[in-house]
């Protein structure tokens, strides 16, 4: 029930499945979701592995640090999403009978991974559930300051960040889904869960794309 050994391999970055819907990324309607980046799940990884670039969750670092620093630099708001340790029966759900008890509330567990350390403005949600938007206010944060996209990076692509992207779609946000400043357990389900979103929920990007749309701000 414990998380896996996740192996290396080189996150999509090239001919990405081409969206279904024409919808372009728009710096005055975006956040950005930094999804569940902690040490709990980037341990996943090894040692060390998220300051390599030639791990997938250094790979994915890189990307979400320089869409971090374009969105705070435009004024897009920042989120994250963490989960606390030693959390109660309840909390934990049926989460539990696929994954175990979850972490400890030591920072070994809960922090955000350093590189990603969250800045002065950025807002810090807890959740218990896979999306980012069960049992959090998200959503409302989000309206409250007229955003209606949001930008997906973060941990693990085929669960928690699609999870996150359906239901922001069933809630009429736009995702947008970040290829490359995204980490899985391979390939394969990283492919999956890409290629998903476009079929069905939202638009996949390069962190590239994103980084151009908002220092432009004319879309992506």
């Amino acid at each position: 029930m414990a998380l896996p050994t996740i192996p290396d391999y080189d996150l999509p970055a090239d001919d990405l499945p081409a969206a279904r819907v024409p919808w372009q990324l728009e710096p005055g309607r975006a956040t950005l979701l930094i999804h569940d980046m902690q040490r709990y799940f980037c341990a996943a990884y090894g040692d060390g592995a998220v300051d390599r670039p030639d791990t997938p969750i250094g790979q994915a670092a890189r990307g979400i640090a320089a869409i971090a620093q374009a969105a705070r630099s435009a004024g897009i708001p920042v989120f994250y999403t963490a989960q606390k340790g030693n959390q109660l029966p309840a909390d934990r759900g049926l989460q539990a009978d696929f994954w175990g008890p979850g972490m400890k509330a030591t920072p070994e567990h809960e922090e955000i991974v350093a590189p990603l350390s969250p800045a002065a403005g950025d807002l810090v949600l807890h959740k218990h559930r896979y999306s980012a938007f069960q049992r959090s206010n998200l959503e409302t944060l989000m309206r409250a300051r007229g955003r209606d996209q949001i930008i997906v990076t973060g941990i693990y692509a085929h669960i928690g960040c699609l999870a996150t992207a359906a239901e922001a779609f069933q809630r009429d946000i736009q995702p947008f889904f970040v290829a490359d400043a995204l980490a899985d357990f391979d390939r394969a389900r990283h492919d999956m869960a890409v290629a998903w979103v476009a079929g069905c929920c939202g638009v996949p990007l390069t962190a590239a794309d994103v980084v151009g749309a908002i220092g432009t701000g004319t879309g992506a």
